[in-house]
């Protein structure tokens, strides 16, 4: 039987676009080519902000905007339907030592974002295992992060406690079914899965399945690497960023170091270069890691595109294809508000959000 809708690719996005959709009472399902949330949304490191947020574009800002204030109330209310707290930890964030230290004071001031300047003396005080050498800071107090691979746990367990919704994982969506010039499904492995409109949500793979239409969506796979080690859990009370690295507490004592930049196809090897390159800055920043343990070693794919503005919307040549991809390094921090955006177009409500910076038409190929 046919549903309302048919979610393409079980990331942060896809899922969390099943719920937007799924709670208004619309029959949807999802289709996950592996297991739900365990690519780039589970490689990520989820500081719910983008990492120098001034540097990006009023459409990126507004949607991190909406994102940052929705956040707690989000991990809560998941908490309450599944059992999986994502554990939303709001530590704040410091920036070390940046060259546009007076654009990103500026950008504050314009946006109404508590970001300030602070002595170096009080960084030293608030983190005192913050290593030698830094002469300025800008700190920010209210930036969380979230535990990303709970996050998806507890995504994956309110869709499966929804009647109305169905998953499908190991499921890969090998093109879209045409019919009298709209989109009706998608063909799988396993046959033709059909809904009266479908999304294409499938992060860094998104691309190819559009190639099949003769569509060039500039979305690529950048490869991330990030390094993670066991410490006490008051070992570090805020995220600290420098020389485009940072460090990330979770609440039990976990800390995340990330992350590397490279555009290497799909291939999501971990390499021992890159792991040297962490552990480097892992000990400029936090010298005392040197003798910390590195407990895990992995790499993802974020969904590049440029400006890291992601394509929400319906895709004009093609009605019934609707985009929720393309968000490069702010997945996670961009996720609720660009999810919200798209229940709010595809049902009909007024949007959360000006969509037209998001919308595909004029921004992909042919």
């Amino acid at each position: 039987m046919s549903k309302d809708f048919l979610i393409v690719g079980g990331g942060a996005i896809g899922m969390l676009s099943t719920l937007s959709l799924a709670r208004s009472g619309a029959s949807v399902q999802l289709l996950e080519a592996g297991s739900t949330g365990q690519e780039s949304s589970w490689a990520g490191g989820g500081i719910v902000s983008p990492l120098y947020p001034w540097r990006y574009s009023a459409a990126v800002t507004a949607l991190a905007h909406w994102s940052q204030d929705f956040y707690p109330g989000f991990g809560q209310r998941l908490l309450d339907e599944t059992g999986i707290d994502p554990e939303v930890h709001v530590t704040g964030l410091y920036w070390l030592d940046l060259d546009d230290e007076g654009e990103a004071l500026v950008w504050a001031e314009r946006e109404g974002r508590p970001l300030r300047s602070v002595d170096i003396a009080e960084v030293y005080r608030d983190v005192p295992v913050l290593g030698g050498g830094f002469e300025q800071a800008i700190h920010m107090p209210g930036v969380a992060n979230v535990r990303n691979p709970r996050l998806v746990k507890a995504l994956r367990a309110a869709l499966a406690a929804m009647p109305n919704v169905d998953v499908r994982e190991h499921c890969a969506v090998t093109g879209f079914i045409q019919e009298d010039g709209q989109i009706r499904g998608v063909t799988t492995a396993d046959g033709e899965i059909r809904a009266d409109r479908v999304v294409l949500a499938a992060g860094a793979w998104s691309g190819a399945l559009l190639n099949t239409l003769g569509l060039e969506l500039p979305v690529e796979p950048v490869k991330g690497e990030m390094i993670l080690y066991k410490c006490a859990e008051d070992f570090l009370p805020s995220m600290v960023l420098a020389k485009g690295r940072y460090a990330i507490p979770r609440k039990d004592g976990h800390i995340l170091v990330g992350s590397t930049l490279e555009y290497a196809g799909f291939d999501k090897t971990p390499t021992d270069n890159a792991l040297a390159s962490l552990k480097a800055s892992a000990e400029e920043l936090l010298p005392a890691l040197r003798d910390a343990e590195v407990v895990g070693h992995w790499a993802g794919l974020r969904p590049g595109s440029p400006e890291g503005i992601p394509f929400i919307g319906e895709v004009s040549s093609h009605p019934g294809l609707w985009l929720n991809c393309g968000h490069f390094r702010n997945g996670l921090v961009l996720a609720p508000a660009s999810c919200q955006l798209l229940a709010d177009l595809m049902l009909g409500r007024e949007p959360i959000i000006d969509p037209a910076p998001y919308a595909p038409a004029g921004r992909l190929g042919r």
